[in-house]
Formats: structure tokens, sequence, C-alpha cells
């Protein structure tokens, strides 16, 4: 991953150059380091990081290998506040990172999301065996559980930041009234996308009807709101219910432009974020919030929330032309045979204008989806998708750095960069 930042004068020790670390000293406490500097014409490797105490890792252009430096209190100060002004580019090359799982990535908040885990069956609280077997479905069918994850990673990040110990009730609370929303949304939009599978799994209406998959989604809808108001936060409670209000629109905006070729990159992008960055972007807003930060912090992780659903939404995109439907675990390119025009397909459209006519004859040909499917591929759209992906990651990468240096951060920086690995 590359990086552009401010030169730092680190008192006593030299100015040092952002350059490529492929050494294996035993002196550097990690494989991927971080590195200060003038990096205007060179290279800087980020991932999870260990500094180990009181140390900061360089690499010398006069000795090409890792040192560890004892930090003083000076730099250790403007390590805390690098890169508020910084711009962030990020080149993905497997060779100078190793792949970053889910479990390392969370490592940090397990003993959190094992507790979430523990506790969302029961918040439900539903006394109707159909309803609770409906929320067994979805809460098993393998989420990553990715959202409170994030609300988490976050709520642990400002805490440091305002001198907190531990997290709150109402963070902890937060987390699973986020996971419900979004298990909600998931079962409304089986229905809609009359999808069949889910991760591998039947879907809600597809084992219980379409009947009960809409009563289920919309009582965990007004289970969470119920728990929302029982936090007593009018900020927070105003933040989340604009998302419900968004997914509507998300889904309004979506059906009304179905195999319209017209649609620009402006509304996709605001379809995507009523769809599934505002939720993220109110989950780490949220978050901050409870942590008592200054406002200014708490728009930085909306930012934040906003730019990394944004590149997540279009990483998705993606995998429907890239990946099986074993590997989705749903059909593959299901939303271009629906009419949905997603980024590639945007892009493509631009390079392949026989597409336009497949897509809005609706696939009325034998093997026309097939011909579609193969245009977008070999007409640019996934590179341009690529591009789009990666800006809105260096956006997120920017967002984060109000927030001090820690395994929170570090691992919020991975979490940006597992979503690019995905399609790298």
């Amino acid at each position: 991953m590359m990086m552009s930042c401010r030169n730092i004068d680190l008192g006593g020790t030299s100015v040092l150059d952002l350059m490529p670390c492929g050494c294996s000293s035993s002196s550097s406490p990690t494989t991927r380091g971080i590195f200060f500097g003038n990096c205007s014409k060179t290279v800087c490797s980020i991932g999870r990081r260990s500094y180990g105490a009181g140390n900061l890792v360089f690499l010398r252009r006069d000795s090409g290998s890792c040192k560890a430096i004892p930090a003083k209190p000076k730099e250790s100060a403007l390590v805390n506040g690098l890169g508020e002004d910084k711009t962030v580019m990020i080149n993905l090359r497997q060779e100078s990172r190793k792949p970053i799982s889910l479990e390392s990535l969370f490592e940090v908040v397990a003993d959190d999301l094992q507790s979430l885990n523990d506790n969302l069956l029961s918040i439900v609280g539903a006394e109707n065996p159909v309803l609770i077997s409906a929320a067994e479905q979805i809460f098993s069918a393998g989420g990553k559980r990715m959202r409170p994850g994030l609300v988490f990673l976050v709520s642990q990040a400002t805490a440091e930041l305002a001198g907190l110990k531990e997290l709150t009730v109402e963070h902890r609370r937060l987390a699973e009234i986020i996971e419900m929303i979004h298990t909600a949304s998931l079962i409304h939009d089986d229905v809609l996308d009359e999808s069949d599978m889910r991760r591998g799994k039947e879907t809600v209406h597809e084992l219980f009807g379409t009947r009960v998959a809409v009563l289920a989604g919309d009582f965990m809808f007004a289970q969470a709101s119920w728990y929302l108001a029982n936090l007593e936060n009018l900020e927070v409670i105003k933040l989340i219910s604009q998302v419900i209000k968004d997914f509507a629109s998300g889904e309004i905006k979506q059906a009304s432009s179905l195999f319209d070729c017209d649609v620009k990159l402006d509304d996709y992008l605001l379809k995507s974020y009523y769809k599934t960055a505002s939720l993220v972007a109110a989950s780490t807003k949220g978050a901050a919030i409870f942590s008592s930060v200054e406002s200014e912090v708490a728009e930085q992780m909306y930012q934040f929330g906003k730019n990394l659903g944004l590149s997540f939404q279009v990483v998705d995109d993606i995998l429907d032309f890239t990946q099986s439907s074993e590997q989705l675990g749903k059909p593959a390119a299901n939303d271009l045979a629906k009419g949905n025009i997603t980024a590639p397909v945007i892009f493509a459209l631009e390079n392949e204008p026989r597409l336009r006519e497949i897509i809005e004859s609706e696939f009325c040909e034998p093997g026309s989806l097939e011909e579609a499917i193969e245009m977008v591929r070999s007409g640019g759209g996934i590179k341009r998708a690529q591009e789009l992906a990666k800006e809105k990651a260096e956006l997120a990468l920017t967002n984060l750095s109000c927030l001090p240096r820690s395994g929170f951060r570090s691992a919020l920086e991975d979490m940006v960069m597992f979503n690019l690995e995905r399609i790298d």
C-alpha cells in the first residue's frame, strides 16, 4: 500500500524516507512495518502493526534494513497526529503483504463479538415459534458480523481517545441493534429479490413463505427500534432512524431504474449509500457518540463508515461478475439478470454499445445474459470498478487519521484492506 504524507522532523533523528520493506531484520517487530518521513517518491507498507514498547520502526535509505528506534515523547506525539492532512494511495501487492483474515481482523474485539452472538437470539425476544425459527435461520447462516465488529472497533478506538477504560452498555447495545437492523433488511431484500439462497442456505421466505418473512423482518425492525429508543440518546436515535428510511429509499430507487442503461454513476452511488453505506456510517458515528468524543471526530467516523460502506458495495458488485454461485452463496450475475445496473455495468456501457441493446431487451434472447456478462468483463467495467472501490478505500483510510495509533485503529485500517483483497 502506498501513501503520501507530510515530512516529519523527529527531533534528534534524521528525516527518514518511506521505502518498501523487504528485509527480514530481527529488530523489526513486524514484517509489515510502518515508516514515517518524506515519502513523495517511495512506497510504504501498512497493515496490522506492533511497535513494541516505546519503539518506532524505520527503514533507513543508507542501511536498507529495519531498525527499532526508541521514541521520544515529541516523536510519539507526532506519530499519533500523523495523517491529519495526508492523502492515502493504495497499491495492493501480495508479495509485500500477507492476506488479512477475518479472524485476525476481529481478534482485538473477539470477546465482544462472542458476547453479541450469545445475546442475539435472546434480544429478538419473539414469543412466536415461527419468528424464533426465522431468526435462528438468518443468524446461523454464516454471517461475518462485520457491522457489529465495526461498532466494537470504533467504540474501542474512540474510547481510548476519550480516556474511557472500557466500553459502555450503550456501545454494546448499539452493536446488537445494528445487527438486528441489518438482519431485518436482509430478510426483506431476499423477498424483494425473490432469492432462495443466502450465504449458501435457504432464505427465510423460501422456508416459511413470503408472509412470514415480511412479518419477521418487520418484527426485527420494530424490536431494534424499541431497544434504540431505550438508549435515550436523541442524536443516535435520529441517526439510526434515518437508516431505516434510507433502506426504503434505496429499494424504491433501485426498483424504478431496472434495465435503465442511462443510470449515472452518481445515481448508483446514492442508491448504494441508501442500501449499504448509510447503516455502516450510522454505526461508526453512533459508536463515537457513545464514547463522548468531539463532534469533529464523530463526523470523521461517519465519513469513514460511508466510504468503507461504498467501497464494500462496489466490491460486492464486482464479485457478482468474477465469482461463481458457490463462492457467492447465491446465483452469479444475479443483479444484472434482474436488471440492476451496478458500477461494472455502468463503466462497460461506455465502451460496449451492444451491451445496451442486450440489457434493454431484458435478455429476451437465449444466451444474451452470458454475452452481456462477458462484455462487462472484457469492456473495462471490472477494472474501472476496482479503481472506484480503491478510491473510496483511500478516503476511508484518511478518515481514520484523527484516531490515535492503536491495535483498534490498525484493525480498522485492515478492514479497509481486507475488502480490497477480495478483488485483488
